[in-house]
Order: structure tokens, then sequence, then C-alpha cells
């Protein structure tokens, strides 16, 4: 017909296949074969038959990690080398005493006898020892935060150190290094403090008696910076009886 357009070959004006044309390639997306089993195949073996060695090894595997996992379960680990542990992990972190390791063993559900029975081996091979745990507390916390014997047999008490070994610990910081602390202390708070003398007294003074220093030691060692500083604050110094203030910080302790 005249005007009438020659097909292109594509599309929807393709010209049909002519007879001897090679076979269609396949769509995209299909499985090639042998990458999957065909359900519709009958050669194609079932996994899942119960006489299919496939299925045999799948049940054997399925077996042997069932049984794996009840033979671990069956066999609980020994209390003993379980409390051997749970001490090692808490000695990692710092120095323990045998209380702190005691608690720590009961919280875990460690029994009393077998708890004992570690913790005595640790005290006869030297990995325990509440006396060398006191001297070291009492020396490094009176030097990094400046605390005073009081405020150190507190600490010493809670972490289940007795009275006996306490005492010596705290016996190696006499009272001259006591006051000598105290004071470093109050001259290094004088630098930033800001208002007026007795205001700044009052909050030194408190300071010192939080850190467990006696109320004469605070006293004394707060007026002598304050008297250091200027003429007024010297003058304010001068009106302060150490010893009077000490007396009635006492009794209301008392």
């Amino acid at each position: 017909m005249a005007g009438r357009r020659a097909r292109s070959g594509r599309g929807w004006d393709a010209s049909p296949p002519r007879a001897g044309d090679a076979t269609p390639r396949p769509r995209r997306g299909r499985r090639a074969a042998g990458n999957a089993s065909d359900p519709g195949d009958p050669s194609a073996p079932d996994v899942s038959a119960p006489g299919s060695p496939a299925s045999g090894r799948a049940g054997s595997t399925r077996r042997a990690g069932g049984s794996a996992r009840g033979d671990a379960a069956a066999t609980p680990r020994d209390e003993a080398e379980v409390a051997r542990e749970i001490c090692l992990r808490q000695l990692a972190v710092r120095p323990r005493t045998r209380a702190e390791l005691a608690s720590a063993l009961a919280r875990r559900g460690i029994s009393e006898e077998t708890a004992n029975q570690v913790l005595d081996r640790y005290d006869e091979v030297g990995i325990i020892d509440d006396a060398a745990f006191a001297r070291a507390w009492v020396s490094s916390r009176h030097a990094g935060r400046g605390l005073a014997r009081r405020a150190l047999a507190n600490e010493l008490r809670q972490r289940g150190v007795d009275g006996d070994t306490a005492s010596e610990a705290l016996d190696e910081l006499d009272e001259t290094t006591e006051a000598e602390t105290a004071r470093a202390l109050v001259e290094r708070k004088l630098r930033t403090a800001r208002g007026e003398p007795d205001a700044v007294f009052r909050r030194l003074v408190g300071m010192l008696a939080r850190k467990g220093y006696p109320a004469g030691v605070a006293i004394r060692a707060v007026k002598d910076a304050i008297a250091a500083q200027s003429a007024e604050a010297a003058e304010f110094a001068e009106q302060i009886d150490a010893d009077a203030l000490a007396d009635a910080e006492g009794e209301i302790d008392r």
C-alpha cells in the first residue's frame, strides 16, 4: 500500500521469525540447569527422603551437634575453679581485701566452704595481704586526696580491714605529717577563694572536717594560712581563738 511504512524489525512492528532461525535465547532470570532441582524432575534427588544419602548426613550432623551440647551441659565446672577466676578478675582491677573477695564470691553463689578454701590458699601464697593493702591505701589516699586518719580509718573499715591491722597502717601517718597536709590543702584553696574572711574561714574549716581532720588541726591550719594572706586577713585571724573553737567543735561532735 502506498505510503505504508516499512517494518523496522523491533518492537510492535517486528517481523515474525522465519523458518530455520536460531532457537530464541531463554529469558533473563531463569535459573540455569543444575543450579536448583526442579520439583517436577523425577531424576532430582530428594534430600527430605528418609533413605537418601543427603538426609542421612544432615541427620548425623544434627545428632552430633546435639550430643556435644548435651555433654557440655552435663559437665559442670569445678566450683573452686570458678571461685579462683572470680578472685583473679577482681584483683586485676585493684588490690582487694579478703573481706571484699569473700563478698564477691558470695554474690556469685560460691559456697562458704569453697570460698574459704580458695581464700586461705591465697593468704598462704601472699596474693591476699590485708596489712599490705592497708598500708598502701593509707599512703595513696593521704597523698592523693589529702585524707586524714579518721577518714582513712572509716574507709578501711568499710573494706573489711580489722581494727588492729588498720591501726598499724594509720600509725605510719603521724600528727606532724597530717598538719602539714592540712596546711597545704588550705593554701591551695585560698588561691581561688572569694568572699569575706569569715566566710572563707568557715568554708575551709568545713572542707578539712570532711576529709577527717580534727577540729583543732583544721582551725589552726586555716587561721595560719589566712593570716599569711594579707594585713586585713591577718587582723581577722588574730581574733580567732583556735583552742576555744576546737573545744566547741569537740562538744558538738560528742
